[in-house]
This record gives structure tokens, sequence and C-alpha cells, in this order.
């Protein structure tokens, strides 16, 4: 009785002790992870020159900055990829917000989306002139809960309506698009395709992000100008749920960049994902038999990708991608050619 008694005695001090532990310190909780790209249209190596690359390096590290804070910090993976988004938005040196690429009016027009894994709640703009940051725009319009995709005027006037920075047209637009529509409009009348593969430097393409929190939530969001001398009205992949542009906490997020009309038709962004939830393959596995089926299939372009574990994938069928990574245990590293590791 007595060794019953001091046993009682020993299991009732346990459970008194297991009600006054602390909670959990954020070294207890899930690691956070982020990762950007600045698009697939990378010029062939020899062709970037040093101080080239540092400025887009430079832009990549600050996006990084940008979304690491808000993860370090506690904040949710929705509010890193919006921040680290908008940085890119705002550099000339990328295809998004300002400097993206212009469409056969020789006006910037802008597709965005970003998507909230742990519920698939999903905003995004399609064709917006006058939207600083669309990324800010599709993140809003996700949050309402109403329509998920607005176009064109709508976007413009959504955004108005709700007090979003808008900017004049021409804020947009930058000598170097200028130059590259003109050429662009010259291969066109000849045929070819070379301006949307970067070779000459000045096409940086689609920016993105996608993160998991210490909560375990995953996003994405993507942002983008589109193709130059793209076709009036034209809408890519990145602003379509599934295509360019998923997340979800029972597999992935994935930001996607290249020829659009391959990743909507092949919808490759949820693709991924789905190998990752219903297959049981690794998010690197996952990645790369996706986008090296679509280089078969005669799509260019790559895609960013996390799991539910903070793996990262970058996977490319080209010569590279403007990237970068930072997590809770491994600091901030870009890269730009698809064999150089991340430094």
């Amino acid at each position: 009785m007595r060794a019953i008694s001091m046993l009682l005695a020993l299991s009732a001090a346990t459970l008194i002790a297991g009600t006054m532990l602390p909670a959990p310190s954020h070294a207890q909780q899930r690691d956070w992870a982020l990762a950007i790209h600045g698009g697939a249209g990378v010029a062939a190596e020899g062709s970037l020159s040093t101080e080239s690359r540092g400025e887009i390096e430079a832009v990549l590290h600050r996006s990084l900055a940008a979304g690491e804070a808000v993860l370090r910090g506690g904040g949710d993976s929705v509010a890193a990829v919006d921040a680290a988004v908008r940085v890119m938005e705002d550099s000339p040196l990328f295809n998004a917000g300002r400097g993206g690429a212009m469409d056969e009016t020789g006006t910037v027009r802008h597709d965005a989306a970003i998507m909230r894994g742990r519920d698939h709640a999903a905003g995004g703009v399609a064709g917006s002139t006058r939207i600083r940051n669309p990324i800010g725009a599709a993140r809003l319009l996700m949050e309402e809960g109403g329509p998920v995709l607005l176009a064109g005027d709508g976007a413009d006037r959504y955004a108005a309506d709700r007090g979003i920075d808008l900017a004049d047209a021409l804020y947009f637009q930058t000598e170097a698009r200028r130059r590259a529509l003109i050429e662009q409009r010259k291969r066109d009348s000849r045929g070819t395709d070379e301006a949307h593969r970067g070779d000459d430097g000045e096409w940086f393409g689609t920016v993105g992000a996608v993160a998991i929190d210490r909560e375990g939530n995953l996003a994405a969001a993507t942002s983008t100008g589109g193709r130059t001398n793209k076709v009036y009205g034209r809408v890519g992949d990145t602003p379509l749920i599934g295509a360019g542009t998923y997340a979800s906490n029972q597999s992935c997020a994935v930001s996607a960049t290249g020829h659009g009309e391959y990743f909507i038709r092949w919808t490759i962004a949820r693709d991924i994902c789905a190998r990752v939830e219903h297959r049981g393959e690794t998010i690197d596995a996952a990645a790369r038999s996706v986008i090296d089926a679509l280089g078969r299939a005669g799509g260019d372009g790559a895609a960013i990708a996390i799991d539910t574990r903070g793996d990262i994938a970058f996977a490319m069928n080209g010569r590279g991608m403007y990237r970068g990574s930072v997590t809770a245990r491994q600091p901030a590293r870009v890269a730009v050619y698809r064999d150089e590791a991340m430094k």
C-alpha cells in the first residue's frame, strides 16, 4: 500500500508540474523557410556583366530580407511572400511591377496571384495597368473572400476603391523595356521567339515567393508583366490558380515562371503538389519531374516549391533562374545559373 501511495503521489506531482510548464518557445516551434525567384529568363553565361549580376543579386537579397523579417518575427507565410514579392515588383530589374514587359500596344499590364495553403483561399489580378504593387491587390482580394480573379479595368477599379496605391502608366515603363519591345517586334515579324529566352539580358521574367511559417502554414505568390509584345488582352499562367501559383497545407506551395501557355495547359503548379500529396514524391523529385516533362513538351520554364517540412526545390529546364532562399537554420543564399551552388 505504501508503494502504491508513493506512486500515486509521484503521478500527481508530475501532472501538476506538467500543467505549469511554460508555453513552447519559438525554438520549439516548427522552422520557417522562404524561397524566391526572379524569373527563368536568364542571360547566357558570359553576357551578364559582373555589375548587372551584382545589382540583381542585391535585389534578391533585399527580397529575402523582407520575407525573413516577417517569418523571424512570428508573422505568417502570406505576409512573408507578399513582402518578398513587393521588393521585386518595385525594382525595374525584373518583369513585374515597375519594369514589367510591354504588350503590343506599348502598355505594361500586370498579372499577380497569391494563395494561402491552410484553406486554399486565393486572389488574383490580370491585366492591371495602374496598381503599383499588384500582389497587394491580389492579397486583399483573397482576404475579402469574394471573387478570386479580377481583370483589366475591374482590377484597377477594385484597387482604387480600397485605397491601394496606384501609379501612372508611365511609372511602370523603363527604357530597357522600350528597347526590348522594339527588338521583339522585329523578331515577331520574322516569326521567331528568341527574346522570350532572355538572350539579350533584358528579359528577366516573372517574380515569385513560397514560404512556410512557424505554424506550418504554406503560401505562394507570383507577379509578372507577361511576355514582351504580347497580344492585347493576353493572360498568362501567373494569376491562374493551379497553373502558375498554388499552395496547399496538404502538399506544397509553388510559384512558376516561363512560357505561360504551357503552364496553363499542363496545370504545372497543381501537378507538382498533386505528386507530393497523392504519390508521396519528394518535393524535389516532383518539381523536377514536372518541369522536365514540360521541357519535352516544348515549354521553357522553371518553378520554386516548398513542402510541409520546409524542404525547398528549384526546378528548371533552361540555363538558370534568378533565385534565393533563407530558413530558420540557414542564412540567405542566391544563385543564377542552373548548375551553380547557392551562395
